[in-house]
């Protein structure tokens, strides 16, 4: 029988209005906050990595970037939050491609046929996966910050609206796409990657992926 539009083998050729509204976006600001900011997250980069993410303190971040302390706080909060403006270049890169690059992780070119929701569903595991392994300290930073950090992220709002499109033919598509992005929080991720490696993670996670979208 063919699938229609909601079934769990289409997926969306035009982004939704909801979706894209949900993409992280740069702030806007003068240009003297913007060079601030530009060397605060430059300092931030260099420590992280010279030291490690949890070994970094905001005191050392000011000083590095020339701000005061205070001026830091109000401006990033606390060290998620300069996680989180560290990773925004990335996770809007990967925001972008979703929305309108080439298939499959994007709809593909307007005059082709959409690839199916199976296909776009692992091209977001492989890609997103790509990205955590890449930035994994910075991700489980900002996301692990309070109770609930990871869910207050305008990124995971996108991740999960995406997901929850792709599995549209699925009895209840929002429970299984918060389901899905539970294998791939970032403190899960820690806690089993030395046990299983990259490889045998990322397989398992596909193989979840695709259970889902079949389903």
């Amino acid at each position: 029988m063919p699938q229609n539009d909601s079934g769990p083998q289409s997926a969306y050729a035009t982004p939704p209005v909801e979706l894209v509204e949900l993409r992280t976006t740069p702030p806007r600001e003068r240009a003297d906050a913007a060079r601030n900011r530009a060397a605060v997250l430059d300092a931030a980069a260099a420590l992280f990595r010279e030291h490690g993410v949890e070994a970094v303190s905001m005191e050392a971040v000011a000083a590095a970037a020339g701000v005061g302390k205070g001026t830091l706080f109000r401006r990033f909060g606390d060290r998620s939050g300069l996680a989180t403006a560290l990773l925004d270049t990335q996770e809007r890169a990967l925001q972008e491609a979703i929305l309108f690059g080439p298939a499959p992780l994007g709809p593909g070119p307007a005059a082709g046929p959409p690839p199916s929701a199976r296909d776009r569903l692992a091209a977001f595991v492989e890609a997103y996966l790509d990205h955590l392994l890449d930035h994994l300290d910075l991700v489980r930073v900002s996301e692990t910050a309070a109770p609930g950090a990871r869910y207050r992220i305008g990124a995971y709002r996108f991740w999960h609206r995406h997901v929850t499109l792709l599995l549209a033919g699925r009895p209840d598509p929002a429970a299984d796409a918060h389901c899905l992005l539970a294998t791939l929080a970032a403190e899960h991720i820690r806690a089993i990657l030395d046990d299983l490696g990259p490889d045998r993670l990322r397989a398992a996670t596909l193989r979840v992926a695709d259970a889902l979208a079949a389903g």
